[in-house]
């Protein structure tokens, strides 16, 4: 057992040294720090409110397309122009103003409008001045036409729409969405936790095997001992990092959560989630790591090259991008049959099972079957792993076919 933690040690201190590690490491808490403060840095480049200058032929428009528009946008301020069509174009080449528009009336005597800017990229500011422009000429062809306005606005008025779920232990529209945020984080977390020390692990033995380092592991430890050292020190390095990020994001979100109220968290409800979610999300996460990292494991002793190590472990990624689709169709339709189905198969358990979980009130025994076939079969391929690892790890030279896992179970029988 002190062979075990040595090993755990050094490959987790090893790693954990390495630049791409502290980069990668660095790079991402960046991006969480600036995503915290993304308000802060937007109106630190903002210039402030954008000028748009409005010559209005009709003597009629401005003011009620003023209010309009300021009341819709309070940073956007709409100046009256006393100048020329060109002297106004002048004014915004020189970049005096963001915008000249130029109103006018049709035949019908209803509104129309000609827009010049320096660049017409910004499409944001553009919809908007034309939907407020619309809305005024819907109100200047309504009073044309001897309609009464109040009648028009029940009109357009949004339907009323309630949905009301009929059995007693299905989620509100409110449950649904505190849920949909911790399952679209869980999901990408454990698609990137998995992509990325999934191909650690196997690289990690692949790259021992070259240079000649695996023989001297071998012969101090067993193959098997070194293959959970591997996967669980890769693990913990995995842990370190999560809870860094985890950590920091945890922070900048209490210390800035009155800035941060609405938009995605308001949408997604994070932050008032139920507490068993999580804990669904922390046991799925871990199995998941699990089994994937114990397949990496096997596919990794296989190959005696690093270059071959990603040709070997392809088809664990087509698993976890099928699995990662399949849960994403589910966040539409998580009582679907292909949903329902994946979530027993073990290598898309993970995912699949936690999005019903989040998303649908789930039977618990249905839980804890999916849980069970995933620990049967994680337990089964430790088995095969271990005898395709004894032998794998001894084998040199190219490898990239399946073939191989034959040979190697050979190896391990020969090796008792």
């Amino acid at each position: 057992m002190n062979k075990f933690w040595i090993m755990l040690s050094h490959t987790y201190m090893t790693r954990l040294k390495t630049k791409s590690f502290l980069i990668s490491t660095i790079i991402t808490l960046v991006f969480i720090v600036g995503l915290a403060n993304f308000q802060t840095i937007i109106e630190a480049f903002d210039d402030g409110e954008d000028k748009i200058a409005v010559i209005d032929e009709s003597n009629e428009l401005f003011e009620t397309y003023k209010q309009s528009v300021e009341g819709v946008n309070e940073e956007m301020e709409i100046v009256a122009y006393d100048g020329t069509e060109e002297e106004g174009k002048a004014a915004v080449q020189e970049e005096d103003y963001k915008a000249l528009i130029v109103l006018s009336t049709n035949e019908s005597q209803l509104p129309e409008a000609s827009y010049y800017a320096n660049t017409i990229s910004d499409s944001s500011n553009q919809q908007l001045l034309s939907q407020q422009l619309q809305q005024l000429k819907v109100a200047i062809a309504t009073q044309q036409a001897g309609v009464d306005e109040a009648a028009l606005a029940d009109i357009y008025a949004p339907v009323t729409f309630e949905t009301t779920a009929l059995d007693e232990a299905a989620k509100s529209q409110e449950e649904l969405s505190q849920a949909r945020g911790i399952v679209y984080v869980m999901l990408f977390l454990l698609y990137m936790t998995v992509m990325m020390y999934g191909q650690m692990i196997a690289m990690e033995i692949a790259n021992e095997k070259s240079s000649r380092v695996m023989e001297i592991l071998v012969s101090s430890a067993s193959p098997v001992t070194h293959m959970f050292a591997k996967i669980f020190g890769i693990a913990l390095l995995g842990l370190t990092q999560v809870t860094l990020f985890v950590g920091v994001g945890y922070y900048f979100i209490t210390t800035k959560q009155d800035e941060l109220t609405g938009g995605f968290f308001e949408i997604f409800g994070i932050q008032d989630t139920s507490p068993s979610i999580y804990i669904f999300a922390i046991i799925f996460f871990i199995l998941g790591y699990l089994l994937y990292a114990t397949l990496a494991a096997m596919l990794g002793s296989l190959v005696s090259r690093v270059e071959d190590a990603q040709q070997m472990i392809m088809p664990m990624i087509f698993l976890i991008l099928i699995a990662f689709f399949i849960a994403m169709f589910g966040i539409g339709m998580p009582d679907s049959t292909l949903v329902v189905v994946s979530s027993y198969i073990p290598f898309f358990t993970p995912m699949v099972m936690f999005l019903r979980v989040g998303m649908l009130d789930v039977p618990i025994w249905e839980i804890a079957l999916s849980i069970g076939i995933m620990i049967a079969t994680i337990i089964l391929l430790a088995i095969i792993g271990a005898r395709v690892y004894k032998g794998g790890v001894l084998m040199y030279g190219r490898s990239s076919s399946f073939k191989d896992l034959k040979k190697a179970m050979a190896l391990s029988k020969k090796d008792k």
